[in-house]
C-alpha cells in the first residue's frame, strides 16, 4: 500500500474475551456497586457485581432452555438500562452472538436487522418495542420470541415478560456450581464471533459488522491504559448502546469497577446526570455543542460578563496548552471568572466531571478548547465500528486540541496518497456478515482498514481528521471543498444552531441553517418585523439577509471556491426523530439531499437560470 505518512503504538495488547475481562471484574469488584438505574431525581436502584453474576448465569440458562446454541444471534432492541447490559453480557458467556437494534428504527427497518442476522429471539425493553419486534418479525414471515423488560400487558402474543425468562433457567443455573459455570463460559476464544453490529445504512442496506470477543477486548484493554478511570468513578451511559461507542465505553468502565449510572430516558438526562453526579461521561459532538449553545445564547449584562469570563478562560488555555500556569492578576481574574460563570456549567453537568471522552464524529476545535479552558476537558478519539471503535485518542499526556490524539496501543495508522486514512490493529474487525465483496472493498488480505475518512497525520503522530471521503464536495469547476472543518467554525457563532454544507456539483456552496431561533427572533424584533410562525421568521428575506450578512461575514479567509455564496435557513431542528441525524447524532446527508432538494433547489436558481440562457 502506498502511503505518505505513518504512525503507530506498537505497545503490545493481550489477546483476550469480554468473557475473561467479566469475570475478571466480578471478582476484583466483589461487594461493590455495577450497575444504577435512576427512578427519580431522589431514587436510584443499584445492581452489584454480585447480582450481576447471578442474573448473567440466569439470563444463560434461560437461553440453553429456549434451545438457543452458542453461535446463533439474539437481537438486543432497548433503550441504555441494567437489562441491556446483563443480556449483552448473558449472551457473550453462553457464546451467543447478541444484535443490537436501535430503537428509533422502524417495524421495516427492524424487521431486514432480524432477518440478515437470522435472530432466534429479541429482548425489547419495553411492551411497545416488544409489539413493535413482533411485527417486524410478521412482515418477514419470521417466527422468534421476544422478551419484554417491562411486563407486557397482554401475555396472549409471543410475548415474555423478563422476570418470566428469568425464571426459566433459574432451577438450572441454581445447580450449576460457580466453577461448571466458568469453565463453560471461558470456552470462548479470542477469534470467536462475539456481535453483529450494524450500520446505520446510511447510503445503502445497513451492514452487519462482525466483531470477535478480542476485536473488542482489545479495544478495551487499549482505552483503560490511557484514560484515568477506576473503581472511585461514577458515569452516566445515555448514548445508545446499540452503537459500538458507549457499548465498548462501558465495558471498559465496568472492568475497572467504574459504576454505570442509566438514566430515566433522554428527556430527564440533565436531571439524572445531577442526580448521579458523574466523574467521567463519553458522548457525541452534537451533545457538547448544545452545552456551549445554552451558555451562549445569554442577552444583556449576562452576556457581556460570559463574554468576558470566555477571554480570561482563552488566555489560561494558551498558558495551560503551553504547560504553565496563570498567575498574579490573571490568576484573580480566572478565579473570579469561575465562580460567577464557569462553575454554573460544572454544575449543570453533576459538578464533579473530572473529563469527558467524544467520539462519533468531529468536535469543533473552539468548542472542545472552550471546555478545555472552563476546566472540562474533552478527550476526543476517532474510531469506526469496524474498529471496535477506536483507533486514536488524546489522552492527558498526549492532548491536542483539533485532533483525534495518537494511536491506541496496538494499533498503525497510514495515510495513503488520496489522504484516506488505513488503519491496522488487533480491534479491525473479521468482515462484514454473509457481505464477502463489501468486506473485500475496505478490508484488505493482510488486515488494513480503509476508513473512508481524510486526514493528516503531524509531525508528534497526532491525526487530524479533514472530512468524510464520501462527503467531499466537488464543485462543478472541479474544486473539492471538505465540509465539516467549514461546518465545526459556524457551529459556535451565536446565530447558528445546526448547519450543513451544500453544493456538490453546482457553481458555488451553500448552508443550509438551523438558526439559533433565541438570538435571531431578539434582533427581528428589534427590527419591528413580526411573524406567526418559525416558518415565517425564516422565510422573511430580511432575516435570511442578516443571518446570510453575519454568519458568510466570518468565513472571508477561506479561499473563494470554498466560501458559500448563500443561506437557507430551516424552521426546525435536524433531529433523529425526523430521519435527518443518525442514533449517533449525525447529519445524515443523504437525506439532507434528497428530503430538502427543493430548498436547495432554490438557493441555486440562479445558476439554473443561466444555463437556460
Amino acid at each position: 500500500m502506498s502511503s505518505v505518512t505513518y504512525a503507530a503504538n506498537d505497545l503490545p495488547v493481550p489477546q483476550s474475551t469480554l468473557v475473561e475481562l467479566f469475570f475478571d471484574a466480578i471478582d476484583r469488584h466483589a461487594g461493590k456497586v455495577a450497575f444504577r438505574r435512576v427512578r427519580s431525581e431522589t431514587e436510584i436502584v443499584d445492581v452489584s457485581h454480585e447480582q450481576t453474576l447471578q442474573l448473567v448465569k440466569r439470563v444463560v440458562a434461560s437461553l440453553a432452555a429456549r434451545g438457543i446454541a452458542r453461535g446463533e444471534r439474539v437481537a438486543i432492541l432497548s433503550e441504555n438500562r441494567p437489562e441491556w447490559a446483563l443480556a449483552d453480557y448473558g449472551c457473550l458467556c453462553a457464546g451467543v452472538l447478541d444484535v443490537p437494534v436501535y430503537t428509533t428504527l422502524t417495524a421495516p427497518q427492524v424487521g431486514y436487522l432480524l432477518q440478515d442476522s437470522g435472530a432466534k429471539l429479541v429482548f425489547a425493553s419495553t411492551p411497545e418495542q416488544a409489539e413493535k419486534a413482533l411485527a417486524a418479525a410478521s412482515e418477514r414471515g419470521l417466527t422468534l420470541d421476544v422478551v419484554s423488560f417491562d411486563a407486557p400487558t397482554d401475555a396472549s402474543k409471543r410475548l415474555i415478560s423478563w422476570k418470566d425468562f428469568l425464571e426459566e433457567g433459574k432451577a438450572r443455573a441454581d445447580g450449576w456450581s460457580d466453577a461448571e459455570f466458568r469453565r463453560s463460559a471461558l470456552s470462548a476464544r479470542p477469534d470467536d464471533l462475539a456481535t453483529l453490529l450494524y450500520t446505520s445504512g446510511t447510503t445503502g442496506e445497513p451492514k452487519g459488522v462482525m466483531l470477535t470477543h478480542n476485536n473488542v477486548a482489545s479495544n478495551v484493554r487499549a482505552c483503560s491504559s490511557v484514560f484515568p478511570i477506576d473503581d472511585t468513578d461514577t458515569t452516566v451511559s445515555f448514548l445508545p448502546l446499540s452503537h459500538i461507542l458507549q457499548r465498548m465505553v462501558d465495558y471498559v468502565f465496568f472492568w475497572v469497577g467504574c459504576q454505570i449510572a442509566y438514566p430515566r430516558s433522554v428527556e430527564t438526562l440533565i436531571a439524572d446526570i445531577k442526580t448521579v453526579r458523574p466523574t467521567v461521561v463519553a458522548s457525541v459532538p452534537r451533545i457538547y455543542e448544545k452545552i456551549y449553545n445554552g451558555v451562549m445564547e445569554a442577552r444583556g449584562l449576562k452576556k457581556i460578563l460570559i463574554g468576558w469570563a470566555v477571554r480570561v478562560a482563552d488566555r489560561v488555555a494558551d498558558l495551560r496548552l503551553a504547560g504553565q500556569q496563570p498567575g498574579g492578576a490573571l490568576a484573580l481574574q480566572y478565579g473570579i471568572a469561575d465562580r460567577l460563570v464557569f462553575s454554573k456549567v460544572k454544575n449543570a453537568v453533576g459538578g464533579r466531571i473530572r473529563f469527558f471522552v467524544s467520539g462519533g464524529g468531529p468536535l469543533s476545535p473552539t468548542l472542545n478548547r472552550f471546555f478545555y479552558s472552563i476546566g472540562l476537558t474533552i478527550l476526543e478519539g476517532y474510531g469506526l465500528t469496524e474498529s471496535s471503535p477506536v483507533t486514536n485518542v488524546n489522552t492527558f499526556e498526549n492532548l491536542r486540541i483539533g485532533t483525534v490524539g495518537k494511536p491506541v496501543p496496538g494499533t498503525q495508522i497510514r495515510i495513503a496518497a488520496d489522504g484516506e486514512i488505513f488503519a491496522h490493529g488487533p480491534q479491525v474487525m473479521k468482515g462484514y456478515f454473509n457481505r464477502p465483496e463489501a468486506t473485500a472493498e475496505c478490508l484488505s488480505a493482510d488486515g488494513w482498514l480503509a476508513t473512508g475518512d481524510i486526514g493528516v497525520i503531524d509531525a508528534d503522530g497526532f491525526l487530524t481528521i479533514t472530512d468524510r471521503k464520501k462527503d467531499l464536495i466537488k464543485t462543478s469547476g472541479g474544486k473539492y471543498v471538505a465540509p465539516q472543518p467549514i461546518e465545526n467554525r459556524l457551529k459556535t457563532h451565536p446565530l447558528v444552531e445546526q448547519v450543513v454544507m451544500v453544493g456538490d456539483r453546482r457553481r458555488y456552496c451553500s448552508l443550509l441553517v438551523v438558526p439559533a431561533f433565541r438570538a435571531v427572533e431578539e434582533w427581528a424584533r428589534s427590527q419591528g418585523i413580526a411573524w406567526s410562525s418559525r416558518e415565517e421568521l425564516v422565510s422573511n428575506p430580511k432575516v435570511v439577509e442578516y443571518v446570510e450578512s453575519e454568519v458568510l461575514g466570518t468565513l472571508g479567509d477561506l479561499a473563494s471556491f470554498e466560501r458559500p455564496k448563500k443561506i437557507a435557513l430551516l424552521a426546525h431542528d435536524l433531529t433523529v426523530e425526523n430521519g435527518f441525524l443518525t442514533p449517533s447524532l449525525k447529519v445524515k446527508r443523504r437525506v439532507v439531499q434528497e428530503r430538502l432538494a427543493a430548498v436547495i433547489d432554490r438557493l441555486y436558481a440562479e445558476e439554473a437560470a443561466d444555463t437556460k440562457q
